[in-house]
């Protein structure tokens, strides 16, 4: 005898199409949401490569183009003389750390386009962004000729990206129009090593980018003075290593005190820049914040240079913000031989 057959009522299978296209849709619905995203917004897929990881040569990109479009808004602000000067808080040293309407607005915008370029990317920077700030910021994903002449492209997993970002460097000598000394910053850190740095001077347009294994715009120049460095220091502290440089390398050592360290380690650097001094070596002496050295240090990393703290260590650009043992900073120099000589100036980074 055939077994009797089961066979659903109309409404039962309404019912059961209506279960279906449920679990379809949750399964589905975010593919479709992110499609209709890219769509909307001229982004193709492929574009953020594999899941979960981020291109280097687009990041480098992106970076660049933050830098550029934070200088504008640094430009702007001193150039209409709006700066809304405000106090911040005070330096472990006791000086008053002062905050414009440059650096908030330089901050938001390179922000903003950073976040939505690399979503799944951490990013650290030296000013507060508010949460309610939904300020959308695109990038239309271009990498320029002169990149991808450089550059070849690099994968990286996504949890292993820190940006760090410097929306206004030298902000004592912006509120003091000391203009030359005035950077932004970008720099990328893959696994806590410097890897990508980016620092763009505002009021002349001039741009220094560099990827460690992958290639710059800027280049060290011919020659160094081992013998008698010219040192280049904050303003603050020429007093404390022009004593121990002298004693140290002799009487013909120049110190020359700068702000910004941007622009200090731009020094290092052949740079056809009319108002940028030279220098054989940068030196700071106290705590600084990494969003302050983080750019310079990947870009003389991918030129052969070093930046190590005093006592000659290499700086991880993870954890916590700030660097506490100062740093030493040089190119085409015996580094180690520069530490050695100047143990005196690892004791001053702790007062």
């Amino acid at each position: 005898m055939a077994p009797m057959g089961i066979r659903l009522s109309p409404l039962g299978m309404a019912v059961f199409c209506l279960l279906g296209l449920g679990v379809l849709y949750h399964l589905y619905s975010g593919f479709l949401a992110g499609r209709f995203a890219f769509f909307m917004l001229g982004e193709p897929e492929a574009a953020r490569g594999p899941a979960g990881t981020v291109d280097l040569r687009e990041l480098l990109a992106v970076s660049v183009e933050a830098a550029a479009r934070g200088g504008e808004e640094v430009r702007r602000v001193r150039e209409g003389n709006v700066l809304n000067e405000k106090a911040k808080g005070k330096t472990r040293e006791g000086a008053e750390e002062k905050l414009t309407s440059g650096d908030l607005l330089s901050n938001r915008r390179m922000f903003h386009l950073l976040r939505a370029a690399f979503p799944g990317v951490q990013i650290n920077s030296e000013e507060h962004v508010d949460a309610t700030d939904q300020e959308t910021v695109s990038w239309d994903r271009s990498i320029p000729e002169y990149i991808k002449e450089k550059i070849q492209s690099k994968e990286v997993p996504a949890e292993s990206v820190t940006v760090w970002i410097d929306p206004l460097d030298a902000t004592q000598e912006y509120t003091e129009d000391l203009r030359q000394y005035v950077t932004t910053m970008v720099c990328v850190a893959v696994n806590g090593k410097p890897v990508i740095g980016v620092i763009h001077k505002p009021f002349s347009a001039y741009t220094a980018w560099a990827m460690v294994d992958g290639g710059s715009n800027v280049k060290a120049r011919s020659t160094y003075n081992e013998k008698n460095p010219r040192i280049i220091v904050s303003r603050s502290h020429a007093g404390k290593v022009e004593q121990v440089a002298r004693q140290t390398f002799g009487n013909k050592t120049v110190i020359i005190p700068a702000g910004g360290a941007g622009y200090k380690v731009l020094a290092l650097l052949d740079v056809p820049e009319k108002n940028q001094e030279e220098a054989d070596v940068y030196i700071h002496v106290t705590y600084i914040k990494k969003w302050d050295i983080c750019a310079g240090n990947a870009v003389l990393r991918a030129l052969g240079g070093h930046m190590t703290t005093l006592a000659g260590e290499e700086i991880s650009y993870t954890g916590s913000d700030g660097n506490e043992g100062g740093l030493i900073a040089s190119i085409n120099m015996n580094h180690k031989a520069l530490i050695e000589k100047l143990p005196n100036l690892e004791k001053t980074s702790h007062k």
